[in-house]
């Protein structure tokens, strides 16, 4: 197996492409195998696997965990989605800035975004479903989330007027978490 990492404008931020075999019956790739993510620098054990699956217009996010800090590597099995990393990681130049691409099932294509940042998506065909591999186990407590329309992100989201949980529509701004003590969970050192 062989891997292509991406760097984005966002440091930490990562596009995985594993190589694919083509023929007449379709594509194959291995998507995950641990000894060459740790060659690349990347996790190569996992706590959770999870499998959303959506509509079309579906939002959902912005969501992240603090406590355990967990990363996400993310992929789209099914369908097509606008998925979006935003960081939050005090003490970082691009703190607030976004990273965001669309992933489908033509071509295995992952975003690796690390802990310290806020995660989500919009379905951009009838259905999706799309997985994240997390390095830490969900903890309820430990999880908030940031609104998806906050103006100081400036993500042009591909849906006006999305379909969002109570829940997504109620988080709070960039400017609240940063103002809360366990965003300094997320405090770069500086060196």
């Amino acid at each position: 197996m062989r891997i292509t990492v991406e760097e984005t404008p966002i440091a930490g931020v990562l596009v995985v492409k594993p190589e694919t075999f083509d023929d007449h019956r379709g594509v194959f790739a291995e998507v995950f195998r641990g000894d060459v993510y740790r060659a690349a620098g990347l996790p190569d054990a996992f706590a959770q696997l999870n499998l959303s699956h959506s509509q079309r217009g579906v939002l959902r996010g912005l969501h992240f965990q603090f406590s355990p800090p967990q990363g996400k590597l993310m992929r789209v099995a099914r369908g097509a989605a606008y998925v979006v990393a935003v960081d939050l990681r005090k003490g970082s130049p691009t703190l607030g800035r976004h990273f965001a691409t669309t992933l489908d099932d033509t071509r295995p294509r992952m975003v690796w975004a690390p802990a310290s940042f806020a995660r989500g998506f919009c379905v951009l065909s009838d259905v999706a479903d799309v997985e994240y591999l997390c390095t830490s186990i969900w903890n309820q407590p430990g999880e908030s989330g940031i609104r998806w329309d906050d103006p100081a992100l400036g993500v042009e989201w591909p849906e006006k007027n999305p379909i969002v949980s109570d829940k997504d529509r109620s988080a709070q701004t960039l400017a609240e978490w940063l103002a809360r003590p366990e965003s300094d969970h997320f405090r770069l050192e500086r060196r």
